[in-house]
């Protein structure tokens, strides 16, 4: 269901170095009989999702029969070097999809349209479609160069059968990362294999923490690291703590693939942090299970992994784009395809429109998929995101190994990262 987070950012980094936005275009123009084709380019539907996809144009396409959608569906191992390809050599598809830590790369560089003047033309478009913090995290530096097209939730996913048998309360949506500590440390016994929690020492997560314990990982004006306060001593401390405790040894994990994956589907891990792409993989495991939303410090935050639909500066079709983008996000079409297809879900502000996702199985409490969209963690994304994200969890490791104090750790971290943003 879920698009491995493996972040495109790696891969087109170069991008802004490049003169990515070519006066040279790809698009083809209108034919003689009045018909635009507009190209998309996408690694979202891949073999599994392709039908779903092809039933949306269809009924795009008989809504628009002026406009032809070509769609060119590339493995997401190989999209950012095919994307910045195309675009750097000026042969940008009209449309493509984006993940939300390369969206800044790409706006930076100038590839992206600014979906303003598109987005006026078309009175079918209401930006009230989205929820408010889907619609922002499209944007860069205030200008919308994006549609929320899906998203992907981490909830804390916990073993029922487990909580019964050690007599622990089931984790509620008010529960603080005490609470989490508390349940934990009942629930491992390290002489059965069983471990009362797992989440990865590593830069999502530790950016998630910070914005749950009420910190900011840059400035308002996005000039100055700012994860080395208090708060971020705070995540990082928290972190390290479950994992010296009632976590598995990150050193013994680390190159030990799906390690947490086959830990919790053995009946051996109590509670997990990790997103609603893995309920399909665990509908048939032996024993009680169901989420929540995740445990927060001072600010209530969750993790939402959202990718989006850009069009390319280089356009001839800017309105006809924008009118297929319009509509592969938000039309009643694509979330019911999406819904019944198990693909990932619209960031729609109508969830009565994706509904019966509510009711398709385990886990019971898919409600926490929803509302942990409402409160979603402020995820820094910068031109420069791989070499920000490889500095922080640099640090991270040194600190979780007490090769450095943690506190030191995050100021030279963010020393270094202020240096990157300038």
């Amino acid at each position: 269901m879920h698009t491995p987070r493996i972040t495109l950012a790696a891969c087109v980094a170069a991008l802004a170095l490049t003169t990515a936005c070519s006066q040279g275009s790809a698009t083809r123009p209108a034919s003689a009989d009045g018909v635009t084709t507009v190209r998309y380019l996408t690694f979202s539907a891949g073999t599994n999702h392709a039908k779903d996809l092809d039933a949306i144009i269809v009924a795009f396409e008989e809504q628009n029969p002026t406009i032809k959608i070509q769609v060119q569906s590339v493995p997401y191992a190989n999209y950012a070097t095919t994307l910045q390809t195309v675009i750097s050599g000026g042969t940008a598809p009209d449309t493509f999809e984006l993940d939300q830590q390369s969206l800044a790369t790409y706006a930076a560089s100038g590839a992206l349209l600014d979906l303003a003047d598109p987005a006026a033309k078309n009175p079918a478009y209401h930006s009230s479609a989205y929820t408010p913090a889907s619609l922002k995290a499209a944007q860069y530096k205030g200008k919308q160069y994006a549609l929320p097209e899906s998203f992907s939730t981490v909830v804390l996913i916990y073993n029922k059968t487990l909580f019964a048998k050690a007599g622990v309360p089931i984790p509620t949506a008010s529960w603080t990362w005490r609470d989490e500590q508390a349940a934990a440390r009942k629930l491992t016994d390290v002489s059965k294999g069983v471990w009362g929690d797992y989440q990865p020492i590593a830069f999502n997560e530790f950016s998630k923490a910070l914005d749950q314990a009420g910190g900011f990982f840059l400035s308002a004006d996005g000039t100055k690291a700012t994860f080395d306060s208090p708060q971020g001593v705070a995540a990082a401390k928290w972190l390290i703590r479950k994992n010296k405790t009632t976590m598995p040894d990150a050193a013994k994990t680390a190159n030990a693939p799906d390690y947490d994956t086959n830990l919790f589907k053995a009946g051996k891990l109590a509670m997990w942090h990790n997103g609603n792409w893995q309920f399909d993989a665990l509908q048939n495991v032996p024993f009680e299970w169901d989420v929540a939303v995740e445990p927060s410090d001072t600010h209530k935050s969750s993790a939402v992994f959202q990718n989006s639909v850009s069009i390319s500066k280089t356009t001839r079709h800017a309105d006809a784009a924008f009118k297929w983008l319009a509509y592969l996000t938000a039309s009643d079409v694509t979330a019911k395809t999406r819904v019944d297809s198990s693909w990932e879900l619209p960031p729609l502000a109508d969830t009565s429109k994706v509904a019966s996702y509510l009711g398709a199985g385990k886990p019971a409490n898919r409600q926490a998929i929803f509302d942990s969209l409402n409160q979603q963690a402020t995820a820094p994304v910068v031109a420069k995101q791989q070499q920000m994200e490889d500095i922080v969890n640099n640090a991270l490791t040194n600190a979780a190994a007490g090769r450095t104090d943690v506190a030191k750790a995050l100021s030279q971290a963010a020393q270094q990262v202020t240096a990157l943003l300038k």
